[in-house]
């Protein structure tokens, strides 16, 4: 967390590792499964907007931590936001 106070505080650190990995693969093959009826190229772009998204959020996560020194209840917004955008704009352009 970057303030003891903060959201941050209360929030980072708390999910280990290894579950959040296990919950981000099976969120992959999810989207991949809603995207499959679709045909194998709309499952493979499903798949690929939630592995990009994580992605960019990742980037965004490990900046913030080295610009504010960890993460406040804005950076976990902003995450989010940048999520959500990310596998939008993927979506859109197949």
């Amino acid at each position: 967390p970057a303030r003891p106070e903060g959201l941050g505080a209360a929030v980072a650190g708390v999910v280990p590792r290894g579950r959040a990995l296990g919950v981000a693969a099976a969120v992959v093959v999810a989207a991949a499964a809603a995207g499959a009826p679709l045909g194998a190229a709309d499952a493979v772009r499903s798949g690929a907007s939630v592995v990009l998204a994580l992605s960019a959020a990742e980037l965004l996560l490990r900046h913030c931590v080295r610009r504010f020194g960890g993460v406040t209840g804005d950076v976990f917004g902003g995450l989010a936001e940048t999520a959500a955008t990310c596998a939008l704009v993927v979506l859109a352009l197949g």
